[in-house]
């Protein structure tokens, strides 16, 4: 259900009344279950950045319910598991290496820099060395307070 906080105005799809992952192409879903999809971001972060996404066309996680939860954080961990068995999570494949971390995200709201408004977690694999300063994670998305351990 939209509400204040989902509203938004553009010239995109989904403001035409077309949700792009209530329409995805088949061939985009690397694997599944009862509520839930995996398919690999189409603007990565990182190599392997992968989306998990309900099935049911809802906005936000506090929607979901127990069942819908559980199903997209086991397929998350499932994904997770392949990455870190050096595993293409799309296709099997062996990957160059494992990786070393991983930033989990959901972004609800508009306010919150939600674009698409059909709930999606971001699993995003992390290597040593892929930014200058990886400490701090999420806080980044407000720079000036991401470096917290200097004012602690």
């Amino acid at each position: 259900m939209m509400n204040d906080r989902h509203v938004h105005i553009g010239n995109s799809d989904e403001d035409k009344g077309v949700c792009p992952f209530c329409i995805l192409d088949s061939t985009r879903i690397f694997t599944d279950n009862k509520h839930a999809v995996a398919i690999l971001d189409c603007c990565p972060v990182s190599p392997g950045h992968t989306l998990i996404i309900p099935k049911r066309h809802i906005v936000s996680l506090f929607e979901t319910t127990e069942d819908e939860r559980a199903d997209l954080f086991g397929l998350m961990a499932e994904v997770r598991e392949r990455m870190l068995n050096r595993r293409s999570p799309f296709d099997g494949t062996e990957s160059r290496s494992a990786p070393d971390g991983f930033n989990i995200g959901i972004n609800d709201g508009v306010a919150a820099g939600q674009s698409v408004f059909h709930l999606h977690i971001h699993l995003i694999p992390r290597y040593t060395g892929d930014c200058e300063q990886p400490r701090g994670g999420i806080r980044w998305v407000f720079p000036e307070r991401a470096v917290y351990w200097k004012k602690l």
